[in-house]
């Protein structure tokens, strides 16, 4: 008996699930990809926010606390794609993939509370990045089963880290400043897809390229002005230098279980091993102050590739409400980690629902728990164990409006 499915009505349930998946993951992972919307049949328009609260804090090796040091934000994203005919499709597409936001106060070792000036007290940092996408599909096959699609992307990335500390091994960062400002570059996304909607299945793979920045840091160094002149060292400087945004695969997999129920999994795979920021002036004076015992000093790497898998169940209840549930695994991109980002992945757990207001517009709203793995902090610049971060966690929140029709 072939079995039918109103797709619209059970993915949307998925969608503000999709929507928080990626937020908080490893390295600076927050809204992977927009692969998912383009490779659906008919014409779908999207808009979409969340808001993610995490609760990250840790102890020092000598026992002092660590308080909550992890920035509440949001983030937001929209799309379009429709069929030019039974052919050729076309989409344009909105995200926000990289992203960080911590502020370390109290006393610890990445603050200073002695200091005068209030903005040298706090360590902190923020990353934001902004994704333009456009996709041109082709229909393949007598049936159309099979798509292939491409396209440009268009990215935005800026950042602002501040680096304060009482800490003696800490003390050639203390006070270093670093603005990277919002700068453009671009890169691709190509992709693959299976359908048969006649038994809600979809499977799908998209690579995204890695983009490279020729970024504008500007940083200062305070520290250096207590150093003979002799070393010549300079304590502030713009320069421009490659900044790379990793590459990623996303792979993304749903089937009808029967009329009502629709079963999804999904997976990513980012190799943040290859990521790191250099930027020029720290990595100049770094080198210097060690006595050229290093060839390299990184303000942020990671040791490991990291890997996402997320398997979902979504159930239309009525003809109108549609619910969904979701359970998640993320394994970070190693351990030791930087302070700027203290997790080491995370184990997830996730609820959705969807109404529709008419049959083509509805409304999708979904909540997650992320149970944040333990992770060492470590300070790459100085090479400093910070302390551990342990029995972390976060609450996401999402909410969708959406169109589609066939």
């Amino acid at each position: 008996m072939q079995r039918t499915f109103l797709l619209s009505q059970l993915t949307c349930a998925l969608a503000a699930l999709s929507l928080t998946s990626i937020a908080g993951a490893a390295g600076l992972d927050r809204s992977g990809q927009p692969s998912e919307d383009f490779s659906s049949s008919g014409t779908i328009a999207y808009m979409s926010a969340y808001h993610i609260s995490p609760d990250i804090s840790g102890v020092e090796s000598n026992g002092d606390k660590i308080g909550d040091l992890g920035e509440e934000y949001e983030g937001y994203g929209y799309g379009v794609k429709t069929n030019i005919n039974d052919k050729f499709s076309v989409g344009v597409f909105y995200d926000q993939p990289f992203g960080a936001a911590v502020l370390f106060e109290g006393d610890n070792s990445l603050t200073n509370i002695n200091a005068v000036d209030d903005d040298r007290k706090r360590t902190s940092a923020n990353v934001k990045s902004d994704n333009f996408t456009g996709l041109l599909g082709v229909n393949l096959g007598a049936n159309n089963n099979f798509k292939i699609y491409g396209g440009p992307v268009l990215q935005k990335i800026e950042a602002n880290v501040k680096i304060n500390s009482k800490n003696r091994k800490l003390l050639a960062v203390d006070g270093y400043d670093l603005n990277i400002a919002k700068n453009d570059a671009y890169g691709y996304m190509i992709g693959a897809a299976y359908v048969k909607p006649e038994i809600g299945l979809k499977a799908a793979i998209t690579y995204r390229s890695e983009i490279e920045h020729d970024a504008n840091y500007a940083e200062s160094m305070p520290f250096i002005k207590t150093l003979p002149l002799a070393l010549g060292l300079k304590d502030a400087d713009t320069k421009e230098k490659e900044l790379t945004t990793p590459k990623s695969v996303n792979i993304d997999f749903q089937t009808g279980l029967n009329k009502t129920t629709l079963l999804t999994a999904k997976a990513r795979w980012v190799p943040w091993s290859d990521f790191k920021i250099t930027p020029p002036l720290l990595n100049e004076n770094g080198i210097a102050l060690q006595g050229n015992a290093v060839d390299q000093v990184n303000l942020l790497q990671y040791s490991d590739d990291s890997y996402m898998l997320e398997v979902g169940l979504g159930k239309r209840l009525t003809p109108k409400l549609a619910v969904s549930g979701s359970v998640g695994w993320d394994s970070g991109a190693g351990n030791p980690v930087s302070p700027l980002g203290p997790t080491e992945g995370y184990y997830s757990v996730g609820l959705g629902a969807k109404y529709n207001l008419t049959p083509e517009w509805a409304v999708s709203a979904g909540a997650k728990y992320l149970m944040l793995g333990d992770a060492e902090g470590l300070l790459a610049a100085s090479g400093t164990q910070i302390g551990k971060f342990e029995d972390n966690d976060a609450y996401l929140f999402g909410m969708k409006l959406s169109y589609a029709s066939k």
